[in-house]
């Protein structure tokens, strides 16, 4: 084989792999069932725009609570958005109490959070909690190291509890945070947070 033919089917195969790759990037959606057929969502988004959503057979469905800082346990397996501090803690935008069986989900901090500008998330379980002025301080380990997060008293704090698919109804409010974009322009999720009680997840 000659090397512009190396070269050329090299290409090939850059290009192939950068089109598979595309064809698998996740979106977040989120929004209202409107309508419910099988496996198949119909949804309204927040501007009103329409968006299908075919969930996968074993797909995971999340119910979404309103929880308190009290819920925070030591042992607790958390997600935390958050905002970096001169003294090195975190000062939590958002807290997610994760169900015991999705101890481990995303383990570890890292930054380019999207709920806010320069914000982190560490996820991990819940160690050591004191008090502070700005609010209880909980310490997240996870398998690389920990972080000390400032959960403030009007920081949103969210608890996930297991459900099923009887949840899945119109009126309900949903949030898909990795659907995968078809070519036809609907979706594919093998994971949907549902609130429950009224929450908008």
């Amino acid at each position: 084989m000659n090397i512009v033919r190396i070269l050329t089917t090299a290409a090939f195969a850059t290009a192939i792999a950068v089109t598979a790759a595309s064809a698998q990037q996740t979106q977040r959606v989120r929004g209202t069932i409107d309508k419910v057929d099988g496996n198949t969502l119909l949804i309204k988004g927040p501007d009103g725009a329409p968006a299908t959503v075919s969930l996968a057979d074993n797909a995971v469905i999340v119910g979404v609570l309103k929880a308190t800082v009290a819920d925070i346990k030591e042992g607790s397996y958390i997600g935390s958005g958050a905002l970096p501090q001169p003294d090195g803690t975190q000062k939590a935008v958002e807290v997610h109490i994760f169900a015991e069986s999705q101890r481990g989900t995303g383990d570890g901090h890292r930054g380019n959070w999207d709920g806010a500008p320069g914000g982190t998330m560490t996820n991990g379980a819940v160690g050591q909690a004191v008090s502070s002025v700005d609010g209880p301080v909980v310490t997240v380990k996870y398998k690389d190291g920990e972080k000390k997060i400032i959960v403030g008293p009007t920081v949103p704090i969210v608890r996930y509890e297991v459900g099923d698919k009887s949840e899945l109804k119109p009126g309900a409010a949903i949030n898909i945070a990795a659907a995968t974009k078809k070519p036809d322009g609907t979706f594919g999720a093998a994971r949907i947070n549902v609130g429950r009680n009224g929450l908008v997840p």
